[in-house]
């Protein structure tokens, strides 16, 4: 069992607990125009742990990449090496690694010796900037099923990386209770859902596993806001190898409603982005019962660790905290069901969209 001490070292794997100085949009401009020969307009884009820009040259828009200084060169490689398979198996637009005029596809910043990188930027607004079309819903299952037929096949020697977003892990973040800062009901919600997923981890190995996405969210999905048509997906910063259904637990999870009555199924605007993905891909009806309770560890690790996280970086804690709100409520509704119950929600709705 996780202890204290391993919980925390965990918890701040990846850069998720590393400060770091800003490489301000000046010097950005100058590695793109150094390193590239691309020069345009520098905009900042809010993320969670490194410094990206929007780079607007006359032709084309980029996306610059300079990583968290604790970030590992090997899963950097690893999602160089995802866009790379998939610009030949993947028909829908993703970000292209865009090499350097010395054919480099990764460089470090000469101050910081940070690592960076260059993508194409991929047109489209992110869905989460757009107001829901019922059509889009089962396309964005659909388009995560492609995704996942793509990487059946990718492998790559960092793809075991151990990520606190990847929730095969979620219990060994039980220990980080004790050094995260809740309400008493907060608190006491919390160790009722790692009690309930203890119950259930045992079975996470045993499911379907591959390289995935393990981020398809709204905000990770562009779209044409004049038809709502999936135009794309973005941020490949959380693949790893994982099970099928956790990936498909994070897509249900971005879906599931936010405000609520005890009484309302919270998965009811997710049933057609199931329908979408089952289209495309299959997957074992085994996988599918644990499904649901990988939404609810999804919905604890946010819960946690955003907390955990704003308390260490109160400079970001507005982006970090941004998405949290919702997560009590929706832990509260996992809970009051049974577990048997909980494994059934996806299977009878299901049935109304096939």
């Amino acid at each position: 069992m996780t202890n204290l001490k391993d919980a925390l070292a965990f918890a701040g794997q990846g850069g998720l607990a590393t400060r770091f100085t800003r490489i301000g949009p000046e010097e950005a401009a100058a590695l793109c125009q150094q390193t590239y020969g691309i020069s345009g307009r520098v905009k900042r884009l809010e993320t969670e742990k490194d410094d990206t820009y929007l780079i607007s040259a006359p032709d084309a828009r980029y996306i610059l990449k300079i990583a968290n200084p604790d970030e590992a060169q090997a899963e950097l490689d690893l999602q160089n090496a995802v866009l790379d398979h998939l610009a030949v198996h993947f028909a829908r637009p993703a970000p292209r690694l865009i090499r350097a005029i010395s054919g480099e596809g990764m460089l470090r910043e000469p101050t910081s010796g940070r690592f960076y990188r260059l993508l194409s930027f991929v047109e489209g607004t992110p869905l989460d900037m757009m107001d829901a079309r019922p059509e889009t819903l089962p396309e964005i299952g659909r388009v995560l099923g492609e995704l996942r037929l793509a990487l059946s096949g990718f492998t790559h020697p960092a793809q075991n990386r151990e990520l606190v977003w990847d929730v095969q892990h979620v219990m060994r973040l039980r220990p980080l209770l004790a050094e995260v800062s809740l309400p008493p009901e907060h608190h006491a919600l919390a160790g009722q859902a790692f009690a309930r997923l203890a119950e259930v981890a045992h079975r996470i190995p045993r499911l379907a596993r591959q390289v995935v996405h393990n981020d398809f969210y709204a905000s990770n999905i562009v779209a044409d806001p004049e038809t709502g048509r999936v135009t794309g997906v973005i941020d490949f910063g959380d693949v790893v190898e994982s099970a099928v259904a956790i990936d498909l637990a994070v897509a249900l999870m971005g879906q599931i409603l936010t405000d609520f009555t005890p009484d309302q199924d919270i998965f009811d605007p997710a049933y057609p982005v199931l329908a979408g993905y089952l289209e495309v891909a299959p997957i074992a009806k085994t996988d599918l019962a644990m499904v649901p309770h990988m939404v609810m560890a999804r919905v604890l690790v946010r819960a946690v660790m955003t907390q955990y996280r704003a308390a260490l970086m109160p400079e970001n804690a507005p982006y970090i905290l941004r998405k949290a709100a919702p997560s009590w409520a929706q832990l509260q509704w996992f809970l009051a069901r049974p577990t048997a119950e909980v494994e059934d929600i996806l299977r009878a709705p299901l049935r109304s969209f096939s």
